[in-house]
């Protein structure tokens, strides 16, 4: 069962930023540790820092104390901050929405094949802010092909995966994409096609998103155009655009918010700013 707590702390006078430094360090080391589900902070109005955190199970939470990078933490709070320690408040689940099967979590990564991984990188870095986390399988690293990924993966005979790579697109799933060599390959999916066909990206400001997006050498339809029924509001727009490679990707913001009916079982997933 997953633990989840609020830590505070507040600053010594003339101490603020450098508490600030330390839990800005402090973040992300905790969400590299592998029981880490969430570490977020926040400042009060009165100067104390307030990180609300979020653990696998109790194991990581004792894990994650026996770190070195939580050691130091405290221990320099002993200049900085007027507690010794964090005050630290366990919290239990009161109202959670759970739009899913127990013990399903929900959409972890999207995946996506492309003619050119490095190309494709630097599209999303410069048209969204996209950050590369790591490679899955580097491209000078042996190919995965053969039966076994045919078996696995659904590979056709003859196909290579010469490079995977992991990106973070904001706060939403990951992106996976793959490039192959070696099999057929079909065009990249229209709407009107079968299977997954788009990626939807929230934007705050959807002109500087059409922008970039173009200037990053995606093309887009035309638009931005208000969003039908239930997403119509003043404000509310989406526009679709082709990647370089032919991906399609929908470009949509909704400050006036959505329209639920009174029956819907969840809200909308809306990632945060």
């Amino acid at each position: 069962m997953t633990r989840t707590m609020i830590a505070s702390v507040t600053p010594r006078p003339g101490q603020e930023a450098r508490l600030r430094t330390l839990v800005e360090d402090l973040a992300a080391q905790v969400r590299a540790e592998a029981g880490n589900i969430r570490f977020e902070a926040f400042a009060e109005e009165d100067g104390a820092l307030v990180m609300l955190e979020e653990y696998r199970d109790a194991a990581a939470v004792e894990a994650h104390r026996s770190q070195p990078h939580t050691q130091r933490f405290n221990a320099a709070l002993r200049d900085v901050a007027t507690e010794a320690a964090p005050q630290v408040t366990p919290l239990s689940v009161l109202a959670a929405a759970r739009p899913a099967a127990p013990g399903i979590r929900g959409v972890d990564h999207a995946g996506m094949t492309v003619p050119d991984i490095a190309a494709a990188t630097r599209f999303f870095a410069e048209a969204f802010g996209a950050v590369t986390l790591y490679d899955v399988l580097p491209k000078d690293g042996p190919d995965m092909e053969g039966e076994g990924p045919q078996a696995e993966l659904g590979l056709a005979p003859g196909t290579r995966i010469v490079h995977m790579r992991l990106l973070r697109l904001g706060n939403g799933p990951c992106l996976e994409l793959f490039e192959m060599e070696g099999g057929s390959q079909s065009d990249p999916a229209r709407l009107q096609d079968m299977g997954l066909t788009h990626l939807g990206l929230y934007v705050d400001d959807i002109d500087a998103a059409c922008t970039a997006f173009t200037a990053a050498g995606g093309a887009l339809l035309k638009g931005p155009h208000p969003l039908a029924n239930q997403e119509d509001a003043e404000g509310n727009a989406g526009v679709y655009g082709h990647a370089p490679w032919g991906t399609l990707i929908e470009l949509l913001t909704y400050p006036s918010g959505i329209d639920l009916p009174g029956d819907a079982p969840a809200t909308r997933w809306t990632p945060r700013p």
